[in-house]
């Protein structure tokens, strides 16, 4: 990981800041988002927060209209795959300012989040700035997983960008270049894959510009957003994430990829044939503990970073829970369908 940046340029009116929002179904959390955006400290003169209601059912588009700074747009499209690239690129559409972020309705952001990212962007010239999530947990084994998952997801996200080993980032946290979106087309040739509003567009901008693409290592950066309460909802989550692997044009996250599946594969079969031939649980014992170790040694600065030098203890606990969801999403996100905002989609 990088060292934590520290913004040191003054914010001036050159760079002008959309914030870009795409909501379904948000009504208990937009509310948070949007009075984490509103109370930023960039200048409110230099950025505007543009909301994509994309057909929600509930009271999400009442509750963004008490907001009166706050634009608001409804997604009228007919039926497509891919509803979030629609509501991004609507979103872009409208934007007034040259430089694009966008945003989960069910994160908040920290007050010095735009500040930084404006100064990173400043002292950089970057067009495509990938920035850290986090998700919140309480105790229990399903949200503290997932959140430890994730965390991990960041580092290796965090190290990839800055060795320029291939391109990683989340959609809940980005920023790029309005005038860049357009010169590659935005997500014309992506816009039939349901997911991939975030890798697959950042690969496309760094087909072009290769040595622009950049990791914002900052706290203050750091926007959070709410685990999934329900284990269908994880496997969801994690099977859509897994859908786009193929769709990859950067064929070494592809590679990767397929060599930690078979990596787990192979755990889980020394597992299964222990049953037969107890040498083969001795292998899968000492396989974890060597695997635990390397991961202990790359995730410790992440978890120091992310404030979960607590959770430490639980990696080489939760190896088995691991192996077997990594098998799980792996298969389902090629072969299966998933749900995504009350949705089957592929």
């Amino acid at each position: 990981m990088l060292e934590n940046f520290i913004p040191s340029v003054e914010t001036d009116s050159e760079i002008t800041i959309s914030v870009i929002v795409a909501a379904r179904n948000e009504e208990k959390r937009i509310a948070n988002l949007l009075s984490s955006l509103i109370s930023q400290s960039y200048p409110s003169s230099l950025f505007e927060i543009i909301v994509v209601n994309d057909h929600s059912t509930d009271f999400t588009e009442k509750i963004v209209q008490q907001f009166s700074t706050v634009k608001l747009i409804s997604l009228n499209e007919p039926v497509l795959n891919s509803y979030k690239k629609k509501a991004i690129e609507v979103g872009i559409a409208a934007a007034t300012g040259n430089l694009i972020v966008t945003i989960d309705a069910d994160c908040i952001a920290p007050i010095n989040w735009l500040k930084t990212i404006y100064a990173f962007k400043k002292q950089t010239n970057s067009v495509f700035i990938a920035a850290p999530v986090a998700i919140e947990a309480n105790n229990s084994f399903l949200q503290t997983f997932q959140s430890l998952d994730f965390m991990v997801l960041q580092g290796i996200t965090a190290a990839s960008v800055r060795l320029k080993f291939h391109n990683m980032c989340n959609g809940a946290n980005l920023a790029y270049d309005k005038s860049v979106f357009y010169e590659v087309d935005g997500f014309f040739g992506i816009d039939h894959i349901s997911s991939g509003d975030d890798m697959l567009l950042m690969q496309k901008i760094a087909t072009k510009y290769p040595n622009q693409i950049q990791y914002l290592h900052s706290k203050d950066a750091i926007v959070t957003t709410s685990p999934v309460k329900k284990w269908k909802e994880f496997f969801q989550q994690r099977i859509r994430w897994a859908s786009k692997a193929t769709q990859y044009r950067d064929k070494n996250i592809f590679f990767v990829l397929v060599l930690v599946y078979l990596l787990n594969l192979s755990l889980f079969i020394a597992l299964i044939m222990g049953f037969w031939m107890q040498l083969f649980w001795f292998i899968f014992l000492f396989a974890c503990i060597v695997k635990g170790i390397i991961e202990y040694l790359f995730v410790y600065p992440v978890a120091t970073f992310f404030s979960r030098k607590n959770w430490m203890n639980l990696l080489l606990i939760y190896q088995p829970a691991h192996i077997l969801y990594t098998l799980i999403t792996g298969w389902l996100g090629a072969f299966g369908k998933f749900e995504w905002k009350g949705r089957s989609v592929k």
